[in-house]
């Protein structure tokens, strides 16, 4: 089977491949750019992202120049902010170290932030012709239904042996053709549920389909327990005349969401037994200083999943008559309600913003 593997798989993606921008072109930037943004997000999400991201930064050039609040705004509800981060350092790298030329070399690619085997994999190969097996999870599906393999993708032995696999599987053919065809098979065909294994192309071959455990593959080692974290959120907001004002304030801290903005709050590990009792840990730490305030209507929580961590938010309205001094604002900035929409936020606080017209 492995002598044919490889002929059934391109001839299969010649017919049957999606006509995504970054096939059309080897240029190294824009096959880096297309799998940083695919990074943990769907092609049918990413590929927005994608063209918005050309636009408006069409070479790595204009990409290192941009501020950090571009480029938060424009990668606004995609998460995992990280990759924002990484993706304007490796550009400012490039920019200035490498003159703007991606390197060829594989082992130099994943010495760049945000660049990992996988990624750095597919920029050699897809742009370079390099060699190179791209491993994800379409991969790891495929080949491990095809061949019965057992060994546990999320471990060190795994990753090395589905690499080694898809090495020797490329034999001679063409690097682009054969990862790209691999990943798009495992992405059209031989999905995580429900598999169309009656025209399958390895129908006669496949191990899975043979023993009628394709549900079973590919195997994974148990994932640790998903955290908590409460937040409850003070939307405190300023009339003057007929604007509208509110504080916002920059996360900086190396925790979720580094760099977004978001509102000033209190933070637990562990479920208020009412979103009320926040208002007394506030005053208790001061937030809102010597002024009169009055309060809202709480908000129904509003939840996100993360990795490894779930997310609950409750919001809560705080009205003043004047703006805090230096002493109680601190790091908070005021923003007129109108202009919430340059800053980049979490999805949940966007969410909120939305229901709350605040967009607008």
């Amino acid at each position: 089977m492995n002598s044919d593997f490889g002929e059934k798989l391109i001839t299969w993606y010649q017919k049957n491949k999606r006509h995504l921008p970054w096939r059309d072109s080897q240029v190294p930037y824009n096959i880096w750019l297309s799998e940083i943004i695919l990074q943990q997000t769907r092609v049918n999400q990413g590929l927005a992202y994608y063209h918005r991201f050309v636009n408006a930064y069409p070479n790595v050039f204009v990409l290192a120049a941009a501020s950090s609040d571009e480029i938060y705004h424009l990668w606004q509800g995609l998460g995992y902010y990280n990759r924002a981060d990484n993706l304007m350092k490796t550009a400012k790298i490039i920019a200035r170290q490498y003159n703007g030329k991606f390197p060829e070399d594989f082992e130099v690619l994943k010495t760049f932030p945000g660049i990992g085997d996988y990624t750095a994999a597919a920029v050699a190969s897809l742009a370079f012709g390099k060699k190179q097996p791209v491993v994800d999870g379409n991969v790891y599906r495929v080949l491990s239904r095809i061949f019965g393999v057992e060994t546990p993708i999320n471990t060190t032995k795994g990753k090395k042996e589905f690499t080694t696999m898809a090495f020797r599987l490329m034999a001679d053919y063409a690097p682009a053709d054969f990862n790209q065809a691999l990943m798009e098979f495992g992405a059209l065909h031989c999905v995580p549920r429900h598999p169309d294994c009656e025209t399958c192309i390895f129908r006669d071959s496949c191990f899975a389909q043979s023993v009628g455990r394709q549900s079973d593959f590919p195997v994974k080692k148990p994932k640790a327990a998903v955290g908590r974290r409460y937040y409850y959120y003070f939307v405190i907001q300023l009339r003057n005349h007929e604007e509208m004002y509110l504080y916002l304030n920059k996360r900086t801290s190396r925790s979720i969401w580094r760099n977004l903005y978001d509102f000033p709050s209190v933070e637990t590990a562990v479920a208020m037994n009412s979103p009320l009792d926040s208002i007394r840990e506030a005053q208790n730490k001061n937030l809102f200083g010597k002024y009169s305030v009055s309060f809202g209507t709480p908000s129904p929580a509003y939840e996100q999943q993360l990795t490894h961590l779930k997310v609950s938010a409750c919001f809560i309205p705080v009205f003043i008559k004047e703006p805090f001094d230096d002493e109680t604002k601190k790091s908070l900035l005021l923003v007129q309600k109108n202009q919430l929409i340059n800053y980049p936020v979490p999805r949940l606080i966007a969410r909120y913003l939305q229901d709350q017209n605040m967009t607008k």
